[in-house]
């Protein structure tokens, strides 16, 4: 079940890309897939970033509610879900786009590990797929995906993790002064693992790993780095927009 929900949709999509990509290039096809499921589930991904700063912008009503109700649980509670829904925060928004991007490396895998491309596993393709007269597994002719220890690559997986960590402590919430000093370091601790120590492992990951993985988390990086940029634009056009109405 497991297999015929999850994998075998994402490994068709995965291999109809190879066949319309010219030589039948892996490289396109992976580049192609992740932008897809980005776009298709753009909305998920828009979520999470304007949570985030949804989440900052509230800070300080949610630190007036943590010290007010500190000894009511029940209450603190319903007043911060309450503040919550008063400026469409959704705060468990982020699990569906961290769990969009799962199905789509574990299909990943599967075609270079367990089937091990050029070789395709025909008994799941659909009747309407094909598999590909051509397989190529060099990107551009210059990275082989199936081959580890590709140092450039996985350099440029760690800087790209790097800004996306960077963007993404940017508008995440930060504690005010009147948060114990015991929380806010390691609120600090968090932020400097999420900031040097995820890049540093994102880059070993992809440099033992074949090219293949350090190309999807590449991609997948850029593609957040671009979405961060459309939805900021959004954002400041809105407060353009409303701070206009409200001098009006």
């Amino acid at each position: 079940m497991f297999e015929t929900i999850l994998i075998q949709p994402i490994y068709n999509v995965f291999i109809f890309l190879i066949g319309i990509m010219p030589g039948g290039n892996v490289g396109l096809a992976i580049v192609a897939l992740t932008l897809l499921i980005r776009a298709l589930f753009y909305p998920a991904f828009a979520a999470s970033i304007r949570t985030q700063m949804g989440m900052q912008a509230i800070q300080g009503e949610l630190d007036d509610i943590n010290k007010q109700y500190k000894d009511n649980p029940e209450e603190r509670a319903k007043k911060t879900m309450a503040l919550y829904t008063e400026h469409k925060v959704r705060p468990f928004s982020g699990f569906l786009a961290l769990f969009v991007q799962i199905p789509v490396f574990i299909a990943l895998y599967f075609a270079f590990f367990h089937e091990g491309l050029p070789n395709i596993a025909t008994h799941l393709l659909y009747s309407f797929v094909h598999a590909p007269n051509v397989v190529d597994v060099h990107f551009f002719g210059l990275v082989n995906l199936l081959s580890p220890h590709n140092i450039a690559l996985a350099i440029l997986v760690a800087a790209l993790q790097y800004g996306v960590a960077r963007l993404s402590l940017g508008r995440m919430s930060q504690s005010s002064p009147s948060v114990q000093p015991e929380k806010q370091a390691a609120q600090k601790l968090q932020q400097q693992m999420m900031l040097y120590f995820l890049p540093g492992l994102m880059g070993v990951v992809s440099y033992s790993l074949p090219a293949a993985v350090g190309l999807y988390f590449s991609t997948t990086n850029i593609a957040s780095l671009g979405q961060e940029w459309i939805i900021r634009g959004q954002n400041n056009s809105k407060i353009k927009t409303i701070n206009k109405t409200e001098s009006a």
